[in-house]
């Protein structure tokens, strides 16, 4: 009967672990808990339609340090198009980066107070 209290308690102890990692933040499964930002990636699909421009981190919007695009209002060679499949982290409140399996890796800084993108593409 112990060893069954026991495995319970562990049970229930792993369920609450589970439980308090949930969160409608998209990188609270990568965060530090010494900083609650993300250190590691987390799935991330980049929009790059028009090129790669803008990234929405939870309620949050970013813009590139340096923005990417063919000339003509595209992705350049080498992305995908409309998205782009890889990871973003955010190392601080104001930075996040975007890193994929194809090396690119592109660093965004917060619009503090936006609440839209800059730029609509169709």
């Amino acid at each position: 009967m112990q060893r069954g209290c026991r495995l319970g308690a562990i049970l229930c102890c792993l369920v609450g672990m589970v439980a308090s990692c949930s969160s409608s933040h998209p990188l609270a499964a990568g965060h530090s808990p010494a900083t609650g930002h993300s250190l590691s990636g987390t799935p991330f699909s980049l929009y790059t339609h028009c090129g790669i421009y803008e990234a929405r981190v939870g309620s949050t919007y970013f813009v590139a340090d340096k923005p990417l695009d063919d000339g003509s209002a595209n992705p350049p060679a080498g992305w995908g198009n409309p998205y782009q499949a890889g990871t973003i982290s955010q190392p601080s409140p104001s930075t996040a980066v975007f890193r994929d399996d194809l090396g690119h890796v592109v660093t965004f800084h917060a619009r503090p107070g936006a609440t839209s993108f800059l730029r609509v593409c169709s």
